[in-house]
């Protein structure tokens, strides 16, 4: 069987939740239309509320969709709901293990519900490779917060799946546990995995995603390599280290300009209208004296306010 072109393929995916007693009609998702390519690490994100859970739990069968139609690994959900859900793991935000269960325990379990005969199972390696070994035989309640994080991994990938679903895989871990799980999660996409993310942690997003996805209020706003999503924004930044510590902001004609804490003089501008010469010049002609000076272009997280933060009614741009 020739390998899908994407991993993932939604075509005019409706959500709508009826309206109850105290809460009327929503729509999570708008006529979403989604391809994730295979073998890519591709980004999901969005602030509170934009459809990215209830987008994850249609794949996860834990949510029905109102219209629309999904393929997992060109598995179509609604013909074979069974294979398209056993062609993907999930890592659910929130850590859910019975705490009286070891390690191993768990992750046998789990391969029995996917019907893995004993055989074929991986759990030592699996364990091995999210550094829970050692902890093999341990009770699960016994683990730390990030332990636990990278047992729900192990867990979704007891059948080997080719995609994996991450949301929100490092939330409220420490810096040396997020490059731990990192390091795991592009291996496996260098072996074939495709890999699908949501994160808060922009920076995040921006170094690890080749494509990224962009929800709000139900719909998709942008779907592009990242490298061209970063290109959207039509700015740039000059950043002046002066000899003399400014008190104020200068007068710089048509630009306009910010102080940062350690004394730095930021100015933005379109580079449609203007180029870092006319900048310099200006701030030149404002009496300062340049010590030091670099350029800033726009990053992730300046895309991501441009295209869901622009109302005052918008959900926290940061928020999951």
């Amino acid at each position: 069987m020739d390998l899908p072109t994407y991993a993932i393929e939604a075509r005019g995916l409706v959500k709508t939740y009826a309206a109850t007693k105290t809460t009327p009609a929503k729509t999570a998702l708008n006529n979403i239309d989604l391809k994730i390519p295979r073998g890519s690490i591709f980004g999901l994100l969005g602030p509170n509320g934009a459809g990215k859970s209830t987008f994850i739990n249609i794949l996860a069968g834990v949510v029905r969709k109102t219209s629309g139609t999904v393929r997992i690994w060109d598995r179509d959900i609604d013909q074979r709901p069974r294979d398209a859900r056993a062609a993907i793991g999930v890592v659910p935000q929130e850590i859910a293990a019975d705490v009286f269960f070891t390690p191993r325990e768990s992750l046998d379990v789990q391969a029995g519900m996917y019907g893995v005969p004993k055989r074929e199972r991986h759990t030592m390696d699996i364990l091995g490779a999210l550094g829970l070994a050692d902890k093999a035989d341990a009770y699960v309640r016994q683990l730390s917060g990030g332990m636990k994080r990278r047992l729900m991994v192990a867990k979704a990938m007891v059948h080997n799946p080719p995609i994996l679903i991450l949301d929100e895989p490092t939330a409220g871990v420490d810096v040396e546990l997020r490059r731990q799980l990192w390091s795991y999660v592009v291996g496996l996409n260098q072996r074939g995995v495709t890999i699908v993310l949501t994160t808060h942690y922009l920076e995040e997003a921006q170094e690890l995603c080749d494509t990224i996805a962009i929800v709000n209020r139900g719909e998709v706003v942008a779907c592009e390599p990242t490298s061209q999503l970063l290109r959207r924004l039509d700015t740039r930044t000059v950043v002046v280290t002066p000899r003399e510590q400014l008190l104020a902001v200068p007068p710089l004609g048509r630009f306009t300009g910010t102080l940062r804490p350690g004394g730095e003089l930021a100015v933005t501008f379109k580079t449609a209208d203007a180029g870092v010469e006319q900048v310099l010049s200006a701030v030149r002609e404002a009496g300062v004296a340049i010590k030091d000076l670099s350029t800033e272009d726009p990053d992730l997280e300046d895309v991501f306010m441009a295209l869901t933060y622009s109302s005052p009614d918008a959900a926290d741009p940061l928020g999951t």
